[in-house]
């Protein structure tokens, strides 16, 4: 994540209102968060950390870096292979939420817009959109939160 984020800082400080975006939850240091997948979570955190260090770094460059999580699991072939099978598919949202969030986000000033840990769906109701039931793999079943959100 770094890396990648160092190799592209120099055609974002020439771009008209660059982004960084990762897909990172907010911090929590709650000690349920490590116990059963600490390496999980030391990568994740990882990635939010550099959230917060490059958001200080390229504020003055007027490139925002911003952190987005689901509120609830994703339908994904991680949650699908890993996690959970067709039982937590079935109680996931599409993958759309998440895409629509991070378009709000980038249409966003990022010199206004930047050091922010986003839940997707608080995005979107800041945009307006608070009927969320299109995103369900499922409308009926009951969605199952995703790891890092109380």
């Amino acid at each position: 994540t770094l890396l990648v984020s160092k190799a592209c800082i120099p055609y974002l400080k020439k771009a008209e209102n660059p982004h960084i975006l990762n897909l990172s939850p907010p911090l929590d240091l709650d000690p349920r968060w490590f116990g059963p997948h600490l390496a999980y979570t030391m990568s994740k955190y990882g990635m939010s950390m550099i959230v917060l260090g490059l958001s200080e770094e390229l504020r003055s460059y007027g490139v925002a870096a911003n952190a987005l999580w689901p509120r609830t699991t994703i339908a994904t072939a991680a949650v699908q292979n890993l996690l959970g099978g067709d039982y937590l598919v079935q109680r996931s949202r599409t993958p759309d939420i998440v895409a629509d969030a991070a378009h709000a986000i980038f249409s966003r000033s990022a010199k206004e817009c930047t050091g922010n840990f986003f839940i997707d769906e608080e995005v979107l109701a800041q945009e307006g959109i608070t009927d969320l039931a299109h995103y369900a793999v499922n409308p009926g079943n009951e969605l199952q939160k995703d790891l890092f959100v109380r």
